[in-house]
């Protein structure tokens, strides 16, 4: 390592918002599924005071990718050390860190800079990894910039919620009915298409077309990372349904000595421009209402799911 060659590159953006806000962007890894377009799920893995393991996948090109990294985090400095445990090929190893700086007038000036080696030094290579890294680092700190000088718009525009339901049966069972997503077509009554490409052992990829109560049919694309022994199911959609600009969710089976209880979460960001487009007396009454016709459209389809799920457990136990 003594004697590799250490490339640096480095990105800022001013961020008409203050420093201590956009830390806390940064900071709050598990939020990025629902901030970053091309960040799908966001895995804790341990964590000792300021020092974190994570596992993040993220959607490039259309294949979905894992990576593992390490941060330690400086609240007082509004720094973040990063090192990637499993540094892109053909890198040696790659480091970071993003800082976060007070400006004069309640601002900040947001960076992030980049660190990596490269056995054999070779001139393409070097090149092609710093292209790759500033384009994502430009787009991250551009998203970034966006999110934290919309925050009051983005706080009213967030929407959370679940809906759960109790099962007498096995959880294997509840799972196997989550998890069998391409038999849904034939099962779920709001589904009327389905594809799902397996892309790595847990990692499904899925286009569906979903009718509403009204008949339309919209089409959406998700990612969905599967958990088995832990009983979950996560999800993203990459390209989410009218009214959303995000949406993460996760299914839960849960197990205790009486049955099982199966959730379904849901974390939405809905979209601005089209909830400006919404009728109402102003834009309160507006974001009201989007958050209505999204809370009881979605609440519904997962309602619905979770019963044909409960009816796939507790039918083939009666049956055994």
């Amino acid at each position: 390592m003594s004697g590799e060659r250490v490339h640096r590159a480095g990105h800022s953006v001013e961020v008409a918002s203050p420093a201590e806000a956009v830390y806390q962007l940064i900071a709050d890894a598990v939020q990025w599924p629902l901030l970053f377009p091309a960040t799908v799920h966001v895995e804790p893995l341990d964590a000792d005071g300021r020092s974190q393991r994570l596992r993040l996948w993220e959607r490039a090109g259309g294949r979905v990718a894992c990576r593992l990294s390490h941060r330690v985090l400086d609240p007082h400095r509004r720094r973040i050390t990063f090192r990637r445990l499993d540094p892109p090929a053909p890198a040696g190893s790659m480091t970071g860190i993003w800082g976060v700086q007070e400006r004069d007038g309640g601002g900040s000036l947001l960076t992030l800079l980049h660190e990596f080696t490269l056995p054999g030094d070779r001139p393409d290579d070097a090149a092609r990894i710093a292209r790759a890294t500033g384009e994502a680092t430009r787009t991250a700190l551009a998203h970034l910039k966006h999110i934290a000088e919309h925050a009051g718009t983005r706080s009213a525009l967030q929407l959370a919620f679940a809906d759960s339901l109790r099962v007498n049966g096995p959880p294997e069972l509840v799972y196997d009915f989550l998890y069998r997503v391409g038999d849904w077509p034939r099962l779920v009554p709001h589904v009327e298409r389905l594809e799902c490409v397996e892309q790595a052992p847990g990692v499904q990829v899925m286009s569906m077309d979903t009718r509403a109560a009204g008949g339309t049919v919209s089409t959406t694309e998700s990612v969905r990372m599967c958990f088995p022994h832990a009983g979950r199911i996560v999800h993203k959609q990459t390209s989410p349904a009218a009214l959303v600009a995000a949406h993460t969710g996760e299914w839960s089976v849960l197990p205790d000595e009486r049955g099982v209880t199966v959730v379904a979460e849901q974390r939405m960001l809905l979209c601005e421009q089209a909830v400006r487009d919404m009728p109402g007396d102003g834009p309160a009454a507006s974001i009201a209402l989007a958050r209505r016709r999204v809370r009881e459209a979605v609440g519904r389809r997962s309602t619905a799911t979770l019963q044909l799920a409960k009816q796939h457990a507790e039918s083939a136990v009666r049956m055994l």
